[in-house]
């Protein structure tokens, strides 16, 4: 039977480790899960002009953060699924203090967000800018493993995290194939033009149509199609 000192805790004890740690690579992709499902509301939201997928997708986040960081993370369902797909991985361990901090950020933006969106009805720019802000964070630390909230523990705390992913918490020289050189420079430089250009100039408008301005209203009108092809 477990007791209430297994219940409620946050991290694991490893042996050789100075603080709790969490498995990395489980935090990795519990947040690629959550981004997925975020992505797919905001297009909801913005496209489809619907709600109710941003709604669910908001208290299932909020259940989730509040397991994670009041109760215990082994207990979240979204780490939960993450273990069990990853298990066969060899773990990396991450301190755990870095992530609780990060963590009650994301459950202070969720909160806010949840009692705007759900109880309130509020769907504006605020929700909006807070969604995004989200977005960010949970973009970094699945695609790249960076926590920009463990970023902010070292900033706003006098503590120092440790065993960071990648080991950057550590100094360390980086090895050749880390480096950049001039050449691949020149060409991400080329290439961040080309997009940008690509996106001002826009060479794929239909100039030959008879009526460009409802072409403009209509081409985002997502809805519209849909009902059409219906």
């Amino acid at each position: 039977m477990m007791n209430k000192k297994n219940i409620f805790g946050f991290g694991e004890e490893v042996a050789g480790y100075k603080v709790k740690v969490l498995n990395e690579r489980e935090v990795r992709g519990a947040s690629g899960m959550l981004l997925f499902f975020a992505m797919l509301s905001v297009f909801f939201g913005l496209f489809l002009n619907d709600f109710i997928v941003s709604k669910i997708f908001v208290t299932i986040f909020l259940v989730d953060f509040i397991i994670r960081v009041l109760i215990n993370p082994k207990f979240s369902p979204t780490l939960i699924l993450s273990r069990i797909i990853v298990s066969n991985q060899v773990p990396e361990y991450v301190g755990a203090p870095q992530k609780k901090f990060a963590w009650t950020i994301g459950l202070l933006l969720s909160s806010v967000v949840f009692i705007d969106m759900i109880i309130f009805s509020y769907t504006g720019i605020f929700n909006c800018l807070l969604c995004i802000f989200c977005l960010i964070f949970l973009f970094f630390e699945s695609v790249f493993g960076i926590c920009l909230g463990c970023k902010m523990y070292d900033l706003l705390t006098k503590n120092k995290s440790n065993y960071c992913p990648g080991g950057v918490c550590e100094p360390h020289e980086k090895k050749e194939i880390q480096k950049v050189n001039s050449i691949q420079v020149s060409l991400l430089i080329i290439f961040l033009v080309a997009v940008f250009s690509l996106i001002y100039f826009n060479p794929f408008t239909n100039k030959n149509s008879g009526n460009n301005q409802d072409n403009l209203q209509g081409q985002c009108d997502l809805s519209k199609i849909l009902k059409l092809k219906q």
